[in-house]
C-alpha cells in the first residue's frame, strides 16, 4: 500500500511515516518500479503499535528500543513492565508537585486578596503578587 492508504488507515500524517522511517521506528520501505514507497500489512501494525505506546506516554526512543528487542527475537515485555514502573513513579512524583503547588498558589490567593494592593501594587513594575511573593508570603503570617 501506498503512503497516503497507510496513513489513512493507521490515522497519522504521511510525514510522520516518513519520520518514523527516517528514525528507525519503521524499515525502509521497497519502492514499487515508479519510485512510490509500498507497505504492508505488517507496517500498519507497527505503526499502531507505535501510536498506542505515546498514547501511554512512551517516547521514541523508549518505542524504538521495545521494537528492535522484537525485531532480535525477543520479547520486549520485562523491559516494557520497567518503562511502566518508570514512567507511573515519574506520574506520581509530578503529581504531587502539582499537588503542592497548588496549595502554594491557594496560599498566595488568598494572602493577595487580604493586601493593601495601592501600597504593595505602586513599586510593582508588572504585578506585585509575582514579584513579591515573599512579601506577600510575609504578610500572611502577620
Amino acid at each position: 500500500m501506498q503512503i497516503g492508504v497507510l496513513a489513512k488507515k493507521v490515522g497519522v500524517n504521511p510525514k510522520t511515516i516518513r519520520y518514523y522511517e527516517e528514525i528507525g521506528l519503521l524499515p525502509p520501505a521497497p519502492r514499487t518500479k515508479s519510485g512510490y514507497r509500498d507497505y504492508t500489512e505488517r507496517d500498519a501494525e507497527r505503526l499502531e503499535f507505535v501510536r498506542s505506546a505515546k498514547v501511554l506516554g512512551v517516547a521514541l526512543d523508549e518505542i524504538k528500543e521495545v521494537l528492535a528487542f522484537r525485531d532480535r527475537g525477543v520479547s520486549p515485555c520485562p523491559y516494557v513492565l520497567e518503562l511502566i514502573k518508570a514512567k507511573v513513579a515519574e506520574i506520581e512524583s509530578r503529581i504531587r508537585g502539582l499537588r503542592m503547588m497548588a496549595r502554594e498558589l491557594k496560599r498566595l490567593q488568598r494572602t493577595a486578596a487580604a493586601l493593601p494592593h495601592q501600597k504593595i501594587a505602586a513599586r510593582a513594575h508588572f504585578c506585585h503578587i509575582i514579584e513579591n511573593q515573599k512579601l506577600v508570603a510575609g504578610a500572611e503570617k502577620h
